[in-house]
């Protein structure tokens, strides 16, 4: 006899690992980015493993357009950290069109949306992907923290998604405000975690992503 048991159904939702955010020479790196880097270096590994779909986003600029100087197009500080890119990976690039294919995330492990904001819902494809999701959590990474990570957050739970943000991946440049941020997150429904929590301790402590003189001898 087969006994069929139900599977909740997990997605990561990676928000702007970029290196011009979260690596120390990037042109707005987060004061935070040596544990961050570590822990997100975890969580991939874990959805990897774990088989979890994962929608990714990240922000592009024109620099000749109102930019706010980071995140530009063309520059090595645009790209996400190269362990945050999985194998079969789809990029969609910042468009006004809504057009996606419904089982898009059964046909790819990752989708990455560029965007042009650090609000996901004022891209209308992304807008669509986020707003039709169907998954029994949401897991939240990335930065920052009083920036993209909020505005996801708090238009997930708008749309009456399950959101749970791991607060020990979550990079900030301004810790007051991320503080404030994460107290709006919680008051709005989502749940505060932490990957320690759920994957336990690590011994990690360097991922080869960073070039400053702490993450360099964070191994040794």
């Amino acid at each position: 006899m087969i006994i069929l048991r139900y599977q909740p159904r997990q997605i990561l939702i990676d928000i702007d690992t970029q290196r011009d955010l979260l690596v120390a020479n990037g042109a707005a790196s987060v004061y935070n980015h040596r544990k961050i880097l570590a822990n997100i270096h975890r969580v991939m590994a874990a959805a990897r493993h774990n088989h979890i779909p994962t929608i990714s986003t990240t922000q592009v600029y024109n620099p000749d357009y109102h930019s706010p100087g980071y995140c530009l197009a063309g520059t090595n500080g645009l790209k996400k950290l190269r362990y945050t890119v999985r194998d079969n990976c789809l990029c969609y690039p910042a468009s006004d069109s809504a057009d996606l294919p419904l089982d898009i995330l059964d046909r790819y492990n990752q989708v990455v949306f560029c965007k042009r904001c650090e609000d996901p819902f004022e891209e209308p494809r992304l807008d669509r992907m986020l707003t039709g999701l169907r998954a029994d959590e949401l897991y939240l990474i990335g930065a920052t923290a009083e920036g993209s990570v909020k505005a996801t957050a708090l238009g997930l739970l708008t749309r009456g998604k399950k959101v749970t943000v791991l607060t020990d991946v979550v990079g900030t440049r301004n810790r007051p405000a991320a503080d404030r941020a994460f107290r709006e997150m919680a008051a709005k429904g989502a749940i505060l975690s932490k990957a320690t929590e759920i994957l336990g301790p690590s011994v990690l402590r360097i991922v080869h992503a960073c070039p400053c003189k702490h993450c360099r001898m964070a191994g040794s």
